[in-house]
């Protein structure tokens, strides 16, 4: 009986990691089930930098590929994926808080506040980051509402 109530669990459990593997993989921006377009999240907190990641460095999060400039970064990453990963799934932190819109990013414009990080559009003569920045706690606070509102 106790192996029967344990495969069932195992079974269950797996179940659910697939489809919040499945719902992260849909809702996050990503290419070929890679984040940051591939720059390495680590590098934003340890070199305040955004570096791109090397293919010789990778690591899966809850089916999100992350990749790494170098085997310490990844080894930081593995040991504690939640504290690196961006905020509203990739997507530029000031269109989730002006509109609750995802929309597309620039990895190397970006801001660390309160040990996450956020990401932003920069492109064509609009830096989101310097909105962002205007009023940032009034767009944090809607941005994590809208975010929760997406990835229901």
């Amino acid at each position: 009986m106790k192996k029967l109530v344990l495969i069932l669990f195992v079974l269950v459990s797996t179940v659910s990691f697939a489809q919040n593997d499945a719902k992260r993989i849909a809702q996050y921006n990503l290419e070929n089930k890679t984040a940051i377009q591939g720059y390495d999240p680590v590098a934003y907190f340890k070199q305040n930098k955004a570096i791109k990641g090397k293919n010789d460095f990778t690591a899966s999060y809850m089916g999100v590929v992350y990749k790494f400039s170098s085997a310490a970064n990844k080894d930081l990453f593995v040991k504690n994926p939640a504290a690196y990963e961006p905020q509203f799934g990739g997507w530029c932190a000031y269109a989730m808080g002006s509109a609750g819109e995802k929309v597309e990013i620039n990895p190397e414009t970006f801001k660390i506040v309160d040990g996450k990080l956020y990401l932003f559009y920069n492109a064509f003569f609009n830096n989101t980051l310097k909105s962002w920045n205007k009023d940032e706690a009034n767009l944090k606070a809607k941005a994590e509402v809208n975010w929760k509102k997406i990835y229901k």
